[in-house]
């Protein structure tokens, strides 16, 4: 496009910008539809320009002001997710596949198995996307040197603790089995001089939830500082509250530390038996869209139609959609707060991680008339794993609300169809649920952005001058099984 053109295409979207300035977003982090969409293409430094001529305008309210600035941050935020040039990407690559050729590098990039961003202009690559690539082609892999280290959790492939959770479940007919009793250690570690010496640090640390027959028994036992303040438990998104002063050349740390039982889920549903929904308005906020990361877009109500076909059995609509989305190969995710629209993107990437595959599957089943809600927290294990995991509930008359974990998803070789779709219906007890919902407000609230806008595992931190971001500090997590009450170890 000539130069010209740019410029006045650049001006009829900066007028038609500041004719939409007086409409209101929920949440900062929706900003302008224009603004979104020239940073979802790229465009950063006109995106740039239409932040700045919008933060200009007269009678901005702050939510206004804060969704503009949020935008601003989002393309830091994608530069740091997207590093590397073209060079430093091939540079990585050929480190590892030592007999790299360039048409095989065009290949991938073409097939955006080396994730990638154009941004005004210049191709970046995700920091992650040559580790990605070995997850995503099978040829790569094989010709990776060393050979890749297989890094997968435990319950990521059917073993004795699935058998244990069915045959309770079947013998006793209950639907919360199988117990783990874990002791958790969670901190934050900020970086020395991240702020200056003497300024307060607020920090949130991630909290259990308790909900009965999945997590029972939750007894606080310290944080560091000793000052602390918990959520309420009816906060969708829990936290322990700490705040601390920084001290010159030190890291601060932050942690707390308790004890709890989890249940592992088995719902056993008999598709025959599930029942239409009915009029049901306590379940409405469950079923429709929700956006900007549940949106019925054209593209998503074609892929359900290609997966669903004609099928009108709520559970075995269930059942399809689970299967399709566990498709999608898992690989490491950017930043949620990078994302517009997360269930779009996870439709159109060609890979997904947990949380990206979960609010795809809860838009399918929302569009679908199934209820569906989000979960989310930390998986822990008998020995050292344990990882950021998010995973869903849907909602199927008679049973009520029952577990999907679509990212650990279908153990296709089982011979126990119970172990087979253990995760549609079912979960481990190796997991701790910190949130029941997702993109909801902190107590107490945050005073600047989020770093995490979506999701709450990691924690987060801020201070008077603004939020410290995930570059600014590291969190730390370790959980010790121990012997439950009443039973022998």
């Amino acid at each position: 496009m000539p130069r010209a053109w740019r410029r006045a295409a650049r001006s009829l979207c900066l007028a038609g910008l500041m004719l939409a300035l007086p409409a209101v977003w929920a949440g900062y982090d929706r900003g302008p539809s224009d603004i979104v969409a020239m940073i979802d293409a790229g465009h950063f430094r006109d995106a740039g320009l239409a932040i700045d001529a919008a933060l200009a305008q007269p009678g901005l309210s702050a939510d206004q002001r804060a969704a503009l600035e949020f935008q601003r941050e989002r393309m830091r935020r994608i530069r740091l997710d997207f590093p590397l040039t073209e060079a430093d990407a091939r540079r990585k690559l050929g480190e590892l596949v030592p007999d790299l050729r360039d048409d095989e590098f065009v290949a991938w990039k073409r097939a955006n198995l080396l994730e990638h961003l154009v941004i005004d202009g210049q191709p970046y690559y995700f920091s992650r996307a040559v580790s990605n690539l070995f997850l995503l082609d099978p040829v790569a892999d094989a010709r990776r040197r060393p050979p890749r280290k297989p890094s997968s959790g435990p319950m990521e492939s059917a073993n004795a603790y699935h058998d244990e959770a069915l045959r309770e479940a079947r013998a006793s007919g209950k639907t919360s089995v199988a117990p783990r009793r874990v002791r958790v250690t969670q901190s934050i570690v900020v970086d020395a001089d991240a702020v200056p010496a003497g300024e307060t640090l607020r920090a949130w640390i991630p909290y259990p939830r308790l909900r009965p027959g999945q997590q029972e028994g939750l007894v606080f036992l310290a944080s560091t500082p000793a000052t602390h303040r918990i959520a309420p438990e009816s906060t969708q998104q829990r936290t322990v509250y700490l705040e601390q002063a920084a001290k010159a050349g030190q890291p601060t740390t932050f942690s707390i530390s308790y004890e709890l039982t989890v249940y592992g889920q088995v719902h056993r549903i008999d598709p025959d038996r599930v029942q239409a929904l009915g009029d049901r308005p306590d379940l409405a906020p469950y079923l429709g869209e929700r956006a900007p990361h549940i949106v019925y877009t054209d593209a998503l109500r074609r892929y359900s139609r290609e997966v669903v076909g004609d099928e009108t059995n709520p559970a075995r609509i269930a059942q399809k959609l689970y299967a399709a989305v566990d498709r999608i190969p898992w690989a490491g995710a950017r930043e949620y707060s990078t994302l517009s629209n997360i269930s779009d993107y996870a439709l159109h990437a060609g890979h997904a991680d947990c949380g990206q595959q979960t609010l795809l599957l809860m838009a399918l089943l929302r569009l679908n008339g199934i209820p569906a809600r989000w979960q989310s927290g930390m998986v822990y294990s008998d020995g050292d794993y344990d990882n950021l995991h998010d995973w869903g509930w849907l909602y199927l008359a008679p049973y009520g609300w029952v577990p999907m974990d679509v990212t650990t998803g279908r153990f296709q070789d089982a011979k126990d169809p119970g172990v087979e779709w253990f995760y549609l219906g079912g979960l481990d007890a190796y997991r701790i649920a910190f949130n029941d919902d997702y993109g909801t407000d902190l107590v107490p609230a945050k005073r600047h952005f989020r770093s995490e806008t979506v999701d709450s595992q990691r924690g987060e931190v801020e201070w008077a001058g603004g939020n410290l971001y995930f570059d600014r500090w590291d969190y730390r997590f370790k959980a010790q099984v121990l012997p439950l009450p009443g039973h022998a170890p």
